[in-house]
């Protein structure tokens, strides 16, 4: 039986209270010029901007079977989901998805098209998923991930995925694959771009 472990895995904090550069307690106004509430040093002037984080991930297919990850970490402890994560500074969207496959599922893949760009506001990210070639069947999931196995279509396990963004991708997907769109090879599969519409956690 596993337990949940102790130790939590959450980005940093979002609301700031001190500033970067001088270390003085910061103040939300609108500059002069902007149009919004921004975290501003009433010091040294320095407005410190807060942006959306990128979330990048793959689809990866084994022989018609999409790999699926369960979570070892929280949020959704124990749910399935595809192989995705937080992009790290200095890598690109594809870069970012093929080390978090081989971290979390330990898989060798061909990376191929970008897939789908879906907008998630209330968590203030983008997520970003490529289509993936599986080269082999032999994984090695990461601490990250309790179990990595192979699932076909019919055997998805829809009522435990992690996340409405990993559930909207393998909807485009099997919708894709039933109107033929993976038939023919020199044919670039569409980029599906999605907003999800309620809070990730409103299912």
């Amino acid at each position: 039986m596993t337990t949940q472990p102790s130790s939590f895995y959450f980005p940093a904090p979002r609301s700031q209270k001190f500033c970067s550069q001088c270390a003085t307690e910061i103040s939300y106004i609108t500059p002069p010029d902007d149009n919004r509430l921004r975290a501003v040093c009433q010091s040294c002037g320095a407005v410190h901007y807060q942006n959306p984080r990128n979330v990048v991930g793959v689809l990866p297919i084994f022989n018609d079977k999409i790999l699926l990850c369960r979570r070892a970490i929280s949020p959704r402890y124990n749910k399935w989901t595809l192989p995705a994560g937080f992009m790290e500074l200095g890598e690109t969207t594809a870069q970012g998805a093929m080390r978090e496959t081989q971290e979390e599922a330990g898989a060798q893949i061909e990376l191929g098209s970008l897939y789908t760009v879906i907008d998630v506001p209330h968590a203030e990210q983008v997520h970003f998923f490529y289509l993936a070639k599986v080269l082999s069947p032999e994984l090695a999931p990461g601490p990250e991930s309790l179990e990595a196995r192979f699932f076909s279509p019919e055997t998805i396990p829809w009522d435990e995925l992690a996340f409405r963004t990993v559930i909207t991708t393998l909807e485009h997907y099997l919708d894709d694959k039933k109107n033929g769109v993976f038939d023919s090879p020199h044919q670039k599969p569409p980029v599906h771009h999605y907003d999800v519409p309620l809070p990730m956690h409103d299912f």
